[in-house]
C-alpha cells in the first residue's frame, strides 16, 4: 500500500520537510489511501467527534452497566472538581472524568467512538474535551485533534498492536494515551517533533500493563485504566512542550511494546485467567455474574473476600 508514512521517524521528517501539521499528513494520507475528498473525510471526522462528545454528556450525567460493576464515577469526579478542593488540578481532574464519562457508557452498552478500540476510548475524548475549555479551539481544530491522534495510531496498528488480546492493555489504553498526548502537543502550539516526544513518553510509561477484565467484561479494571491514561497524556504533553525528550526515539518505544506484548502470558491478555480478574474478589464477582448478574450477589461477593 502506499502512504505517505510508515513510522514515526517518516511522519514527523516530512511533517518538517513540507512544513504541515501531523494532523495535515493524516488527512493527506487518508484521501490517498480511501480515495474519497477532502471533505468526505473531514464529515466523516466531524460525526466521529459529536459521538464522542454525545458519549461524554450522558456519562456526565450519570449511567451503569448492566452488572452495576461500572457506573456514576464520571459524576463523582465532577462533583469532587466543583468543591474546589482537587490536589492534581482541575483540567486534569477533567480529563480524567470525561474519560471515565466514554467507557461508562460503553460499559452500559451506549454508543462510543474507538479510539483506538471500545476498551480505550475514554482516553482521546476525554483528554479534548477537558483541554477545550483551555485552548478555545475552533471545530476544525478539534477535528484536526483526531486525526493526529490517528496519525500515531495508524503508526501503532501497523508496526506493533492495539489489541489487548494481541499486546495487553499497553496496547490499547497505552497506545490511546500516547495519540491523546501528542494531539494535545499540536493543539496547543507544539512541533510535529513535539508530538512524538509527548508519545514515546507517554507509552514508554505504560510499557507492560496487562489486560486483565475482572469476569471477561470491558469494565473493571478499564474504566480506571482509561482515567489514568488520560492524567498521564496530559503530564507528558507539559513535559514536552517544556521541552523534555524521551532518551528512546518513539519508533523504538512503540517497538519494544510489540515485542513485551509478544513475550506476555497468554493469562494477561483478555483472557481473565490472571492479574486483577484472578484475584479472590475477582473470582467471586465473576461467579456472581455468571450465576445470575444480580448487583446484590456482585456487592455480597466482594463483601464476603473483604
Amino acid at each position: 500500500m502506499d502512504v505517505l508514512f510508515h513510522n514515526v521517524r517518516e511522519l514527523v521528517e516530512r511533517a518538517e520537510r513540507e512544513e504541515k501539521q501531523i494532523s495535515e499528513l493524516m488527512i493527506e494520507q487518508e484521501i490517498l489511501i480511501s480515495g474519497r475528498t477532502r471533505e468526505e473525510i473531514m464529515q466523516q471526522m466531524d460525526q466521529n467527534l459529536t459521538v464522542m462528545e454525545e458519549a461524554v454528556e450522558r456519562g456526565l450525567q450519570g449511567v451503569k452497566s448492566v452488572t452495576g460493576l461500572t457506573g456514576g464515577d464520571a459524576v463523582l469526579l465532577q462533583n469532587y472538581i466543583a468543591q474546589g478542593k482537587s490536589l492534581s488540578g482541575d483540567l486534569l481532574l477533567d480529563a480524567v472524568s470525561k474519560a471515565v464519562a466514554t467507557n461508562e457508557v460503553n460499559a452500559a452498552m451506549g454508543t462510543i467512538c474507538a479510539t483506538p478500540t471500545a476498551g480505550s476510548a475514554g482516553v482521546v475524548p476525554g483528554t479534548l474535551f477537558a483541554v477545550k475549555n483551555k485552548l478555545n479551539p475552533t471545530r476544525e481544530q478539534m477535528i484536526r485533534y483526531l486525526f493526529t491522534s490517528g496519525a500515531f495510531g495508524f503508526v501503532v496498528a501497523n508496526n506493533a498492536s492495539i489489541s489487548g488480546a494481541a499486546g495487553g492493555c499497553q496496547a490499547e489504553v497505552g497506545s490511546a494515551a500516547g495519540m491523546a498526548a501528542a494531539a494535545i502537543v499540536e493543539m496547543a502550539g507544539g512541533t510535529p517533533q513535539q508530538c512524538a516526544e509527548a508519545f514515546a513518553i507517554t507509552l514508554k510509561n505504560m510499557l507492560g500493563l496487562v489486560c486483565d477484565p475482572v469476569a471477561g467484561l470491558v469494565e473493571v479494571p478499564c474504566v480506571k485504566r482509561n482515567a489514568m491514561g488520560a492524567a498521564n497524556s496530559l503530564v507528558a504533553a507539559d513535559m514536552a512542550l517544556a521541552g523534555v525528550t524521551s532518551r528512546i526515539p518513539c519508533d523504538e518505544v512503540i517497538g519494544a511494546m510489540y515485542r513485551i506484548g509478544q513475550s506476555m502470558s497468554p493469562n494477561l491478555k483478555e483472557t481473565a485467567r490472571g492479574g486483577l480478574a484472578a484475584t479472590p474478589t475477582g473470582k467471586a464477582i465473576s461467579n456472581a455474574i455468571l450465576n445470575n448478574g444480580d448487583l446484590q450477589s456482585i456487592l455480597k461477593a466482594r463483601i464476603t473476600i473483604e
